[in-house]
């Protein structure tokens, strides 16, 4: 399979899925078992507005490859042709283009790059959060 051939919203399918069950296993693993409890704090990690603003610190923090670059801007590109309600169309587009990256990674079988990314967006996630409880 050429991953590069993928389209940017398959990839991005693909990558939701990676993401989630990175951030599953990444809270489970914090001792977060309240279901009730684990659902909320996976939102403030896979919401779209956390998804974008994760894919703004990797393009402004992390050097990232062009070919990393490119995907995230096909996935940014994609119309998807829906948007959710409380989401802006541009905060779902970047959000979109940071789950393409995962997925071409991970089908891409470049999971350790794949891993060193989420591990950057999910501190700087909980970074964010620490200073808005501040």
């Amino acid at each position: 399979m050429d991953v590069k051939q993928i389209k940017s919203l398959a990839l991005a399918y693909m990558g939701d899925a990676i993401y989630e069950v990175y951030i599953r296993e990444y809270l489970l693993r914090k001792g977060q078992v309240n279901p009730h409890n684990l659902h909320d704090h996976a939102v403030s990690f896979v919401s779209a507005k956390a998804q974008a603003k994760a894919i703004h610190y990797l393009i402004d923090h992390v050097e990232l490859t062009e070919e990393e670059i490119g995907v995230i801007r096909r996935g940014r590109n994609a119309k998807s042709g829906s948007v959710p309600k409380n989401t802006s169309v541009t905060t779902y587009r970047y959000s979109t283009g940071f789950e393409a990256l995962l997925g071409f990674l991970y089908l891409k079988e470049e999971k350790e790059r794949l891993a060193e990314l989420i591990q950057i967006s999910i501190d700087y996630i909980e970074q964010r959060e620490e200073e808005a409880h501040e």
